[in-house]
């Protein structure tokens, strides 16, 4: 990588710059643990203290900080300093890793009838099979499968061993990380009843998976297709690992859901919605936009109005939760001083 300076930053970048414009960075990390050549950043006020403290040659803050940065060194000011940091990480990684000629391994399978646009890299033993369309400037990872008439757009990234089930549509700018699985049949059995206690009867999931533009997918989240619908996830959803999404879900725009998620088939989320690691939606529900669901929340009915949601026992607005819970603590307490009351009377 060739020698980066803060002046290549700004110019890349924008903010406003106090201090030489000609020191070098030689890495991108935290206050705590930086060196003289780490670019930092402060955006909780929880880590201020370490400001004085850190090694950082340069750390990006907000108006705020601008002064107590000043003092200590180089500093960036931003309005905010946590958006600013995610765009230098995007703009560092491109100079750090910057993209191999793409190639099609000659160990790929691809059907003669599959569509692959301009400078599309397909990775070691991957499986591309007929009807497929893959836009233009896409990367298939290696052992990746595409099945039958499934269409993956222009600049989406696929990394290695992601499985798209037929007839599935992925937009452009995605990015699937490892053992993801697209369109995977949905969990649907009906029940037959007999004299032994009975069996499952498999109901076929003649839908498919429709997925937007710059959508992220974390390792080994699997979304299921829908059984007549389609499962839907809109433009710039970003999903952790280890979700699981049921068939006939839709979830809006620019929602984000952490790790451990289960949603049940045909729930209805909303857009710009938060969802907590290991909370849990059960079927059938509809959840409004701009809502929050904490961590480890199990939501067993729908939600009509925007704001934070939290609990098992069962969930309520966070605020009236938290009373619940405060009051719940001393329920033993109240229990002694009821039996000591009795035992006067």
């Amino acid at each position: 990588m060739s020698r980066i300076t803060l002046a290549d930053v700004i110019a890349a970048l924008g903010g406003d710059l106090v201090g030489a414009s000609d020191i070098e960075i030689t890495r991108l990390g935290p206050l705590e643990g930086a060196d003289s050549g780490t670019l930092s950043f402060l955006s909780n006020v929880r880590y201020q203290s370490q400001l004085q403290s850190t090694a950082a040659v340069c750390v990006i803050v907000a108006p705020a900080f601008a002064e107590a940065a000043a003092a200590r060194g180089a500093a960036i000011v931003t309005p905010d300093p946590y958006l600013y940091f995610a765009r230098l990480t995007q703009w560092w990684a491109a100079r750090v890793r910057p993209q191999a000629t793409p190639r099609i391994h000659p160990s790929a399978v691809i059907d003669p009838s599959a569509v692959l646009g301009e400078g599309v890299d397909v990775g070691a033993l991957a499986v591309i099979e007929a009807g497929v369309t893959i836009g233009p400037g896409a990367r298939i990872g290696p052992h990746c499968v595409i099945e039958r008439d499934s269409q993956i757009g222009a600049g989406t990234r696929l990394a290695a061993r992601v499985t798209v089930g037929f007839d599935s549509r992925i937009g452009a700018r995605c990015i699937i990380h490892g053992g993801a699985v697209i369109g995977a049949d949905g969990f649907g059995f009906a029940p037959v009843k007999s004299a032994d206690g009975g069996r499952w009867e498999k109901i076929e999931q003649l839908g498919a998976v429709q997925i937007g533009d710059d959508v992220e997918i974390g390792a080994n989240t699997c979304i299921d297709r829908g059984a007549l619908d389609d499962t839907v996830i809109a433009d710039g959803v970003k999903l952790d690992n280890l979700i699981q999404i049921g068939h006939n879900v839709r979830i809006g725009a620019h929602t984000a859901i952490a790790g451990c998620v289960a949603i049940a088939g045909s729930t209805r989320i909303g857009a710009h919605c938060t969802v907590g690691g290991a909370a849990s939606i059960v079927g059938h529900l509809q959840i409004a936009d701009h809502v929050h669901i904490s961590a480890c929340t199990l939501i067993t009915r729908s939600i009509a109005k925007p704001g934070q949601y939290t609990g098992v026992f069962p969930f309520d607005d966070n605020a009236s939760w938290e009373k619940n819970a405060a009051t719940l603590r001393q329920l033993y307490s109240l229990r002694e001083r009821l039996k000591a009351l009795e035992k006067k009377l």
